[in-house]
């Protein structure tokens, strides 16, 4: 693992701006968001995570203080504040950066309804900003199609969505790839579904094979080969404010999200 992480993988030519959205619960968003930033990182990218869901968690990961009283996205949304205002290294690795979410963001969702613009006020922050000193911009988004994502799926160019291997996998996605339509008709005609990733895999149940073959046959080549499995190491590394590359690194959802983050990075160099 210690050679590999030494590796550095290629870097894109312009920073690849990636939402990571599925209005689903617990299909493993913020945990790919970080372990996918966490590995980037470690491989020579200079990462930034925007937190966009008001709970927090991807700013629990990186180990980033987002408690009220502490600078962070809803600012930015609401009171106009730039990101570099924002923006705070993670502690634990090198070359990744957080613009933390605080509970404040909870009614930025009713607060924005006012707001002119209310659909794009993150992608204007994010081009008011200098993106081009990082390679990849991930950004997590809450488990809903409110107007905190929208402002995500604006704000992006690509869109990842994390798929769990389970029964109601694909129950909801058509509402997503709905409202992913309607952005880029009105709003982001840039943007792309690039990257689908399957979560929560075990490899012991008939019924996770068969719904990544029924994700695969459906989305085709935007599937990755890797699939990530379920990991008790994975759900644990938060609690300790790291993400599972740090707290574990020989586990297999460290590996996964490695693989993941590797074949992300290599695709990103042959576009």
């Amino acid at each position: 693992m210690t050679g590999r992480r030494d590796r550095e993988w290629p870097r894109p030519d312009n920073c690849r701006i990636i939402t990571i959205a599925n209005q689903k619960g617990g299909v493993g968003k913020t945990t790919s968001s970080v372990n996918l930033a966490a590995s980037l990182a470690m491989h020579g990218a200079q990462v930034l995570v925007v937190d966009l869901d008001p709970q927090g968690n991807a700013s629990t990961a990186l180990g980033v203080d987002h408690h009220a009283e502490v600078p962070s996205i809803y600012d930015v949304l609401i009171e106009d504040m730039s990101f570099a205002d924002i923006v705070v290294p993670a502690p634990e690795i090198p070359n990744l950066y957080c613009a933390p979410a605080t509970l404040n963001l909870a009614g930025a969702e009713i607060e924005l309804v006012s707001k002119v613009a209310r659909e794009s006020r993150l992608r204007r922050a994010l081009e008011a900003y200098d993106t081009d000193k990082f390679d990849y911009v991930l950004i997590d988004c809450p488990p809903s199609l409110g107007l905190l994502t929208v402002n995500a799926l604006v704000g992006g160019d690509e869109l990842l969505i994390p798929i769990q291997c389970e029964y109601y996998a694909l129950e909801g996605l058509g509402q997503l790839i709905r409202t992913v339509d309607l952005v880029k008709a009105h709003l982001n005609q840039q943007l792309k579904v690039s990257t689908i990733l399957l979560t929560m895999y075990d490899a012991r149940t008939r019924l996770a094979a068969q719904v990544a073959e029924d994700v695969r046959n459906h989305f085709g080549d935007v599937v990755l080969n890797t699939v990530i499995p379920r990991s008790v190491r994975v759900s644990e590394a938060p609690s300790y404010g790291q993400s599972v590359m740090t707290y574990d690194p020989g586990s297999s959802g460290a590996l996964a999200y490695s693989e993941a983050a590797s074949e992300m990075a290599h695709a990103g160099a042959v576009q």
